[in-house]
């Protein structure tokens, strides 16, 4: 933890003196443990260090085994830390200390590529086998970590940031228009790209092997789709669910300073606050202490949560830390772009920043934040088509009944042909169903008005290359298929990147327990009805967690509006993109009257967001852009 570079030169030139030493000092705040580096000839790897566990006292990267065959870098956690250290050591592996590192190199050792099904946690590595005279590159299930590289074919370079691997003097800083697009169309379509061209992403759960001979690379976990978790009765759910939920939040309590936990004030980071909370009093917490902490947004009920988390603060009995986030200046943003040549984030995930950097000062090197929490928890109405391919017909006319009462008897209708006839349809009948629902919604929310002509049609260009293929997916039951994009969806993977580099940044690392494997399959393995049912979403997490959170937050149905963050720079906003350099340079990717119009409307409530979204991506975009070699 928390940052890892390396350049490998395949074709047996040797590293130039001080290269790698640029990649890993480019991100230096990742390492306030201190940076090492290992080369040897053609190979050069580096790693900033951030202790976060008792074991990683232990550690130090780049770690290589006895006759340095093979040598790790690895930014990560293994949370699976006893089960692999016993299956280790009942196969006769001689540990050398308890570091998690330790374990995937002597795992990699004893299984090869295939160690990747034995470990569960959050990371990205790369390990040189000197003897195949080849680089095994892999990441977390999830994603969770970042890990990008540059390959020309004989070279490769990889780098926790982007901007580390941009210093390497043969890579060119040449802007991704397709990304630009994505973001100015608010489409995002690929998960292995970035903003720059000739530099990617390793998708999450995947494996890449690179060689003199080329590149191989690979998938090497999907959830099961065909495994249903099927109890007589629903309390056996609920303490299925319990039981797991609280096992995810010890494991990745496991630190060695005091640990932070975001509450604010929804079901989802309360639950986890109020679970650690009992794992603390039962003595199961991996942790010597740990700290609540909360937005205060004193300036609009609409965001303010303060109800709710000093309702659970009040529930736990342990205090919860009111903090006031500080409006960044445009500048901040800009100066971002340029330094880390990443798009600067948008302000409802920045504002998180604040929570960050006081934790940090408080002692914590860990957070936990409650992320994930509406993709895996909540649902839709597709429980009509599950409960109808089983032929539970009661569960189907106690839906209706449900729904008639909450919405009328023809809109309940509408959710019963919609939800429950229609995915049950033979396929090229739901083709046309899914053709004639897209054309809706491409028309109620088609952003690409605004793009002007050469833009609009690289926008058109990616829409033809899904952004998640559904090809060889065989779903055991309707809801899945949503669950299935939400897993491979391109925005919640670069969200939750831009969120990490901004922790990392602050010299804390984020841990997601909504976003841990054990969780997501359990999501895929229950009924959808657990998840939402009429007019109640989370059904199974708000049983679960009964006796432990408040009943204000129980009873939750409203979540707090954000929109504040972005209209707090309204005015700023005006100013900067009316400046006429600004609009003159952006003015071949989106049309000048439109974008005018667009701006101007910026922190109008009655436009719902919208607005501050596009212009805020132009903003970014823009000062991405800024000092690029296109």
């Amino acid at each position: 933890m928390s940052g890892i570079a390396g350049i490998i030169h395949f074709d047996g030139a040797p590293v130039a003196p001080g290269l790698v030493e640029k990649m890993t000092k480019a991100m230096a705040y990742r390492g306030p443990d201190g940076i090492n580096h290992w080369v040897k000839g053609a190979v050069a790897l580096g790693q900033c260090m951030l202790r976060t566990t008792p074991e990683s006292l232990e550690e130090t990267q780049p770690l290589t085994n006895e006759d340095q065959s093979l040598v790790l870098v690895m930014d990560g956690r293994v949370d699976n830390w006893d089960e692999l250290r016993k299956e280790l050591l009942g196969r006769g592996v001689v540990l050398r200390n308890r570091s998690d590192a330790e374990l995937v190199l002597r795992a990699f050792e004893s299984w090869g590529q295939e160690c990747l099904r034995h470990i569960d946690g959050d990371f990205a590595l790369v390990i040189w086998d000197a003897r195949r005279q080849m680089a095994f590159c892999a990441r977390d299930r999830m994603g969770n970590k970042p890990f990008n590289y540059h390959w020309n074919g004989k070279t490769l370079a990889f780098a926790s940031e982007l901007h580390a691997i941009l210093a390497m003097p043969w890579v060119k800083q040449e802007l991704n228009e397709g990304i630009v697009a994505d973001y100015l169309n608010q489409n995002w379509l690929s998960r292995d790209e970035t903003p720059w061209n000739g530099i990617s992403r390793l998708v999450a759960a995947h494996w890449m092997e690179i060689a003199h001979e080329g590149v191989r690379s690979g998938e090497y976990w999907q959830p099961e789709l065909h495994s249903p978790l099927r109890y007589p009765v629903d309390d056996e759910y609920v303490e299925h669910y319990r039981a797991l939920f609280a096992d995810t939040v010890r494991r990745m309590s496991r630190s060695q300073q005091k640990l932070a936990i975001e509450v604010s004030g929804g079901l989802d980071s309360s639950a986890i606050f109020s679970v650690a909370a009992k794992l603390r009093r039962d003595q199961h917490f991996l942790a010597p202490d740990l700290a609540g902490y909360t937005l205060a947004f004193d300036d609009d009920p609409d965001a303010n949560d303060l109800e709710y988390a000093r309702a659970v603060r009040e529930h736990v009995g342990i205090p919860v830390h009111e903090v006031n986030p500080r409006k960044r200046p445009l500048s901040w943003y800009q100066d971002r772009a340029r330094i880390y040549r990443e798009f600067p984030g948008y302000p409802n995930g920045v504002m998180g920043a604040d929570i960050r950097e006081l934790a940090r000062e408080q002692g914590c090197r860990a957070l936990l934040v409650g992320v994930g929490g509406d993709e895996w928890l909540g649902g839709d109405l597709t429980y009509y088509a599950e409960e109808l391919a089983l032929g539970q017909w009661r569960n189907v006319y106690g839906f209706l009944k449900t729904d008639c009462r909450e919405v009328g008897t023809l809109r309940a209708c509408w959710r019963l042909a919609r939800y429950g006839v229609v995915p049950l349809l033979p396929n090229c009948a739901k083709d046309i169903v899914r053709k004639a629902l897209a054309i809706h919604r491409r028309h109620t929310t088609d952003f690409e008005g605004w793009l002007s002509p050469q833009f609009h049609q690289i926008a058109s260009q990616r829409m033809r290359k899904p952004a998640v293929s559904f090809d060889g997916a065989r779903f055991g039951r309707a809801g899945q298929r949503r669950q299935y994009w939400i897993l491979h969806g391109p925005y919640s993977a670069l969200a939750r990147e831009m969120e990490e580099r901004l922790a990392a940044n602050l010299g804390m690392e984020l841990r997601r327990p909504f976003w841990n494997t054990a969780m997501v399959q359990f999501a895929f393995s229950i009924p959808e009805r657990f998840r939402r049912l009429g007019g109640e979403d989370r059904v199974l997490h708000r049983r679960a967690m009964q006796g432990l959170l408040p009943t204000l937050v129980l009873d939750r149905k409203i979540k707090a509006d954000f929109m504040i963050a972005f209209r707090r720079h309204a005015e700023d906003m005006k100013l900067a993109m009316a400046v006429e350099t600004v609009q003159q340079q952006r003015r071949m990717w989106v049309l000048p009257e439109l974008m005018q119009r667009t701006y101007t409307e910026f922190g109008d409530k009655s436009f719902e967001g919208v607005p501050e979204w596009l212009v805020w991506s132009l903003f970014g975009c823009s000062a991405l852009a800024a000092g690029s070699d296109s």
